[in-house]
């Protein structure tokens, strides 16, 4: 039995840091949430403030154990997740970053990554990495910061920066900068590792420009990292994650043929294929799994760059909801979206599709269109979204899909749940605790110091709140699907368009 009554998860989500502590049961017993400034400087970029995401969740942490009057020893361990991608380069010496992040969802390297497809370089990173190459992944991020911050790339060479997905940040910043580290799963995002050798690749670092100096070392995702002592006494960072690994583990996806959707910011599917590493015909993704144990595990993952982004755009930039949860009223306020579609594609589009040139579309606006069929129009692409990554993912996995877990925040909206389930044609499965992301990395952490025994005492905490079932007749459910793909078609031709400068 590990020491303490809590595990201690760092959720460092895109648009916020998170602390929460569960207790043996896997529940909540306190949290504490901040938002950070996002940066937009350009059109399709997207940074972040390094500093903005480590004070967050160093102050989210500490509210979050002084709710409960939590003291160091009251903590067995320390669990992360993180959001992926997100490419942090810092002074190796005095830990300050060299400039702002760039996050996963920038695309301010899509004609790097056109160029390198183009020297037919495609086919060698999706064999060595499972990804397809996309300005989505880190490696053409740092190759951008090399290029684009002054003397950052003399500076990698000499041994002098070092790079990070957001755990290594944190990690390096809670040792006091003696851990520079991640997990497998965080190196599978960032198309420099090779997740069958499981190492970093000397050729994709030859055509990234990337020195081995920069990189961190990888451990399996249960592991003692280090400890930290900045809350007071030693606290052993003993699990790491990155974000949709760990809500998989969150939702006790421990073997194969286990898949959850995760409605965050972006929106993520993902089956665990056991010591199979499947590769995908349909533009999903093989990428690592978090492990109970060292051995690796893999999974296939479809992501949607825009989910709950979407409504948080209704929120403040368009200034139709005074919070998000408001978005359910509003859907349930009208019968139907009266025929318009919304399809977020502010940053190109995921899987099936992966177009990094795709832009949002609005299509179908008639005299009639109210802002309550705009905001239930853009809730219901997030379910369309997630049903092209299910399609895709039932015929690449040949398993029938019953059933779908559910979690991340837009998974509160009951009417979203529904029309998923109906459009899905699928049962779905909304845990008690939708914050499974959080809980992933805890368990990953207290399975690493005995706070719990296996995950058979793992998987006795999971309880289904709620089950949705399909009830849409099957025309009107063809009907919505094909005004769907017409939608889509309408978004990626608008690109196209752009793009040849046709009329």
């Amino acid at each position: 039995m590990g020491v303490g009554k809590y595990i201690i998860a760092m959720d460092q989500g895109t648009t916020s840091s998170r602390a929460i502590l569960f207790n043996k049961l896997g529940e909540i017993v306190s949290a504490a949430q901040h938002e950070f400034r996002q940066i937009y400087p350009k059109p399709g970029w997207v940074e972040h403030d390094p500093m903005d995401i480590w004070s967050t969740q160093m102050g989210v942490t500490m509210e979050a154990m002084q709710k409960v009057d939590a003291k160091p020893e009251d903590i067995a361990a320390i669990g992360i997740t993180n959001q992926r991608e997100t490419t942090v380069v810092w002074d190796a010496v005095t830990g300050r970053p060299v400039c702002n992040a760039i996050v996963w969802q920038c695309r301010r390297t899509a004609d790097m990554i056109d160029r390198i497809k183009s020297a037919g370089k495609a086919d060698m990173i999706t064999a060595k990495t499972g990804l397809i190459p996309d300005a989505y992944f880190s490696a053409s991020k740092i190759a951008w910061i090399l290029e684009n911050v002054p003397g950052a790339g003399e500076r990698a060479e000499r041994g002098e920066l070092r790079f990070g997905t957001v755990d290594s940040w944190l990690i390096w910043n809670l040792t006091g900068g003696a851990v520079h580290a991640t997990d497998r799963t965080n190196a599978s995002r960032t198309m420099l590792y090779d997740i069958h050798r499981l190492c970093w690749d000397d050729e994709l670092l030859e055509l990234f420009g990337v020195p081995r100096s920069m990189l961190p070392e990888v451990y399996p995702s249960r592991h003692v990292f280090g400890t930290t002592s900045l809350f007071g006494g030693e606290i052993p960072i003993a699990g790491a994650a990155g974000d949709q690994q760990s809500a998989l583990f969150g939702q006790c996806g421990f073997e194969a043929g286990d898949v959850k959707n995760t409605y965050g910011t972006g929106g993520f599917m993902l089956m665990n294929t056991g010591r199979d590493a499947v590769n995908s015909r349909q533009g999903l993704l093989t990428t690592i799994a978090a492990s109970p144990d060292d051995s690796v595990c893999y999974a296939l993952e479809g992501s949607v760059f825009i989910a709950g982004a979407a409504i948080q755009w209704l929120r403040d930039e368009m200034r139709m909801l005074k919070n998000s949860p408001q978005s359910e009223e509003y859907c349930t306020a009208v019968p139907d979206s009266g025929g318009v579609y919304v399809v977020p594609a502010f940053s190109g589009m995921g899987a099936p599709y992966w177009d990094q040139y795709a832009r949002g579309t609005v299509v179908g606006i008639t005299r009639g269109t109210s802002k309550e069929h705009l905001i239930r129009a853009t809730v219901e692409s997030l379910a369309y979204q997630t049903n092209d990554l299910l399609l895709a993912m039932k015929e690449e996995a040949g398993l029938g899909i019953t059933a779908l877990k559910v979690d991340g925040g837009a998974c509160a909206n009951d009417f979203l749940m529904q029309f998923q389930s109906d459009i899905s044609d699928i049962t779905i499965q909304r845990p008690k605790c939708i914050e499974t992301t959080a809980l992933g990395a805890a368990y990953l952490a207290g399975l690493s110091v005995g706070y719990w025994r296996d995950t058979d005492e793992v998987r006795e905490n999971w309880q289904c709140g709620r089950v949705f079932e399909p009830h849409l007749a099957k025309e009107e459910k063809e009907k919505l699907l094909k005004g769907w793909r017409r939608a889509v078609k309408c978004a990626i031709y608008w690109a196209d368009e752009e793009d040849n400068g046709d009329v």
